[in-house]
């Protein structure tokens, strides 16, 4: 009788279960039995794991042999199982030494011919076998680079069954014939799920820092709108645009991801393992350093926008904005379902959910960038009379957007329409991108520095009661909001989120704490009722 094991790792959204991998070798009719609760592309890999193992030089077992996964109350799915299964049959048959496997963790599909072919969500698979304990890891060599990224962990990666067989019996390594030039490496394609990428509208990798291509100053006009996105990305508030057709709005949003700054080591690999576990990882390039950007068409499902899907649920698209932005162009025109699942994610800063094959969760602390035109038509206006839509129609277009998904947006911006002599380009160039981003950059420093110590790094993060115990503003900044308060022309959420959004408008002109202007600034930009304030930051000053 022979007996192996070693080890690999069940996903569960982005978190990872070590999973014991057990071969044991009996007399008797030669059967293969897999055990511990694998799905369907799990209970397959019998016959890869078995042709696999004889086309890479080495005799299968004519014996009795079963295969277990513990703990068996955990489900398991994938393919990422076929390498340790292999491993454990042949340390159970004396091929590779039993006592080498034992400590090993070991992720990837296998290949009829033996080929290790990468799999989805290689790097939160790596960080649960760090977690728990595990030193060593084997993974596809496509995919070391990504594996590298957590430290701690000896990283091997290998390209075929017959490489990993002479690694753990020290035997001579052979070398593997390259795939034909001018082809795409076959093996890349296990990275990467297809499809996924049109359906959830992301672009590729997020907005790179000063992407010239979406620079800040190509929008025209447009000073209030700049203004709350300077805000919104340096405090993660939350935006609402409105506006007829062809103002900006989508200009502007698809250039805040790039006045975002740079991820930090711990956000960098919360996303990528969002983005890993999606299969939208593009090969060459293992870690995400910039802020996503996730714009979803407005015919998207609930599904598609908070996550789910058949058997184990997969992330949706406010997921895939985590650390980033999420922006939902025409709003209006998203199911009040879908739109309303938003609320959970939007205070928790993640979601769960809750399935027959079990109930995962994933990070979801987004900027939410919503766009919706006054009416149907699109040309309501208070200034001029140009829209005949009925009364009624626009009080049904504008009654879309339910009361409690307005409230948790923090800053409400009305995108006037754009002039004949801005587009001729009279009148001042706005900031580039490069400049606001470093304006940005030094107030989400300040920020930093008074909440060091403290959970929170943003100051839409901050709750309420800290700041109005901890971080006073100035002696009767918040009068106005306050009655604004007592007439109902604020809830108190509201109004924690004014406080929020002032002291953004401090950091951003240098002020120590938020002053009647800075919260009068706040108070327009979260009601959108002029207050006789400059929307430019620094006439605020």
């Amino acid at each position: 009788m022979g007996f192996a094991r070693t080890c690999s790792v069940a996903l569960v959204g982005v978190e990872g279960v070590v999973v014991e991998v057990q071969a044991d070798l009996e007399p008797g009719v030669a059967a293969f039995t897999l055990v511990g609760l694998p799905d369907k592309s799990l209970t397959e890999s019998r016959d890869r794991v078995r042709a696999a193992v004889v086309n890479s030089g080495a005799e299968w077992p004519q014996k009795k042999l079963t295969v277990g996964l513990s703990p068996a109350s955990v489900p398991k799915s994938g393919s990422g199982f076929d390498l340790a299964v292999a491993a454990a049959v042949l340390g159970a048959a004396e091929r590779i030494d039993p006592r080498v496997l034992a400590d090993i963790v070991m992720i990837g599909e296998l290949g009829l011919d033996g080929r290790v072919r990468p799999v989805r969500g290689i790097l939160p698979t790596v960080l649960a076998a760090a977690e728990a304990g595990y030193e060593q890891v084997v993974v596809p060599e496509c995919a070391a680079a990504e594996a590298s990224l957590v430290p701690g962990v000896s990283v091997l990666g290998v390209r075929s069954l017959r490489q990993l067989i002479a690694v753990l019996a020290d035997e001579p390594v052979p070398e593997e014939e390259p795939d034909r030039q001018g082809r795409p490496d076959p093996l890349l394609a296990g990275l990467r799920m297809p499809g996924t990428g049109a359906a959830t509208g992301m672009r590729a990798m997020g907005a790179a820092q000063h992407d010239h291509a979406h620079d800040l100053a190509d929008v025209v006009g447009q000073d209030s709108a700049r203004t709350a996105v300077e805000v919104a990305a340096a405090g993660r508030h939350h935006l609402f645009l409105e506006g007829p057709p062809g103002a900006g709005k989508t200009m502007l949003a698809e250039r805040l991801p790039a006045i975002l700054p740079r991820l930090d080591r711990s956000e960098s690999l919360e996303v990528t393992a969002v983005h890993s576990v999606a299969g939208l990882l593009p090969p060459g390039k293992p870690l995400i350093d910039a802020a996503p950007y996730c714009a979803p068409h407005h015919s998207a499902t609930m599904q598609a926008l908070v996550g789910g899907g058949p058997g184990i649920a997969r992330p949706g698209a406010v997921s895939l904005a985590h650390r980033g932005v999420l922006f939902l162009d025409e709003t209006p025109e998203f199911s009040s379902r879908a739109l309303d699942a938003l609320r959970q994610p939007l205070e928790a800063g993640h979601v769960v959910i809750g399935r027959s094959a079990g109930v995962v969760r994933f990070p979801a602390r987004f900027l939410m960038v919503l766009a919706a035109n006054p009416c149907p038509c699109g040309r309501f206006s208070q200034k001029e009379q140009l829209c005949e839509c009925p009364p009624s129609a626009i009080r049904r277009y504008q009654a879309r957007l339910s009361g409690p998904l307005l409230d948790r947006v923090d800053l409400r911006v009305e995108v006037d329409r754009v002039t004949r002599s801005q587009l001729a380009g009279h009148g001042t160039r706005g900031a580039t991108t490069a400049t606001v981003a470093d304006r940005v950059l030094t107030a989400r420093e300040r920020a930093a520095a008074r909440l060091a110590g403290t959970p929170w790094r943003s100051n839409s993060e901050v709750p309420g009661r800290e700041l109005r115990s901890r971080w006073h503003a100035a002696p009767g900044a918040l009068d106005e909001a306050e009655r604004s308060l007592e007439r109902g022309a604020l809830t108190a959420r509201g109004l924690d989120r004014v406080l929020r959004v002032a002291w953004t408008v401090a950091d951003l002109v240098g002020h120590d704490r938020p002053d009647a202007k800075d919260v009068a600034l706040a108070l327009q930009l979260r009601t959108g009722v002029p207050r006789g304030v400059p929307m430019a930051l620094g006439a605020s000053a």
